[in-house]
């Protein structure tokens, strides 16, 4: 069962992200504050969770969270700071939007630096062990999810519909013959054909 706080003196906020590992695609982040007695019995990390339960848990967090906010950081934002920076100027910016401010972020992983006055723990794998982290990573893929399925409409062929941009097999034959989007990292696929192996 998820905790609901690390500690309870100053007001939590969980923060995730969602798309560090793809070709294609703008990274998201998202923070969350809970309230302490807050359950769902499928809340759990997004990873192992269905995409028909991540879509109806999405709604309850989004409905019953005390607050929750999502930032979206560009493929061109991603290539000039690097991914892992990109990854935590996403969840900085989330967790700056929250009204109440939160005294304590909880921040999945083992690393995270922010400009932000707000102290912070990082906890590994706490997407799976903390319930505003799991929340946060809920709303971090399914808004990504979402975001995707629109760019494939644009941008036909890549299958992102089903592989989120993700280097899956069918995704790298699709940049080997129809070549790169507008969307895609140039960080991440210098030159994809020497990857491909078919």
């Amino acid at each position: 069962m998820l905790k609901n706080v690390f500690q309870s003196e100053v007001v939590e906020a969980g923060c995730d992200e969602a798309g560090r590992g793809p070709l294609a695609g703008p990274l998201f982040a998202a923070a969350v504050i809970l309230s302490t007695d807050f359950f769902h019995p499928l809340l759990d990390d997004s990873k192992r969770m269905s995409e028909r339960n991540r879509d109806m848990l999405r709604e309850v967090i989004e409905r019953e969270a005390v607050a929750w906010a999502v930032e979206e950081l560009s493929p061109e934002r991603i290539d000039a700071i690097n991914i892992l920076n990109a990854s935590f100027e996403a969840m900085a910016l989330a967790a700056a939007r929250l009204t109440p401010r939160p005294g304590l972020l909880l921040v999945d992983g083992n690393r995270f630096r922010t400009t932000l006055d707000i102290p912070y723990r990082c906890i590994v794998g706490g997407d799976g062990l903390y319930a505003n982290i799991a929340a946060a990573s809920v709303l971090a893929k399914t808004h990504r999810d979402q975001r995707m399925r629109q760019l494939a409409e644009q941008y036909p062929g890549y299958g992102w519909e089903r592989n989120k941009g993700y280097p899956t097999r069918e995704h790298r034959r699709a940049v080997a013959t129809l070549g790169l989007t507008p969307h895609h990292r140039r960080t991440f696929c210098r030159d994809p054909r020497e990857e491909l192996n078919f």
